[in-house]
C-alpha cells in the first residue's frame, strides 16, 4: 500500500521510548492480533530535511499534553487526507482478504495469536 502511494517505509524512529507498547494498539499486540500502528514520519515535501525533526521537538516541549496542545494555524496538513487514504485501503483489504494478516516469524506476539 505505501509503495502504490509513492510512500517509503522506514523503521520506528525513537524505539528506545517505547511508542509500541505505549499505544492503543498494544493491548491488541498482547493477545496475538496484528495491530497496525503507523506514524507519518517526520519528512515534509519541499523543506529541509530537518525541518520535521524541528517541528517535532518543539512541538514535544512546548505543548505536548499540555494546555496548549491544539492544532495551530500554520500546522501543514496536506498530508493527513493521504494519511486516511492509506489506512482506510489497508483496513479494506483487511477486511476482504481470504488469509488473514501474519506476524513475521520472529515476532514476540506470534506465539499469542489465536484464530477466532
Amino acid at each position: 500500500m505505501a509503495a502504490e502511494q509513492g510512500r517509503v517505509v522506514k523503521p520506528e524512529a525513537e524505539p528506545e521510548k517505547g511508542g509500541y507498547y505505549r499505544s492503543d494498539h498494544f493491548p491488541f499486540a498482547k493477545r496475538g492480533v496484528p495491530a497496525l500502528n503507523a506514524d507519518a514520519g517526520l519528512e515534509y515535501e519541499g523543506q529541509p530535511a530537518d525541518y520535521g525533526q524541528k517541528k517535532h521537538d518543539a512541538y514535544t516541549a512546548n505543548d505536548y499534553h499540555a494546555p496548549s496542545d491544539e492544532i495551530k494555524p500554520d500546522w501543514n496538513l496536506a498530508g493527513a487526507s493521504q494519511d486516511c487514504e492509506f489506512y482506510f485501503k489497508i483496513g479494506y483489504r483487511v477486511a476482504n482478504a481470504t488469509k488473514w494478516p501474519e506476524w513475521a516469524p520472529t515476532n514476540e506476539f506470534k506465539a499469542r495469536a489465536t484464530r477466532c
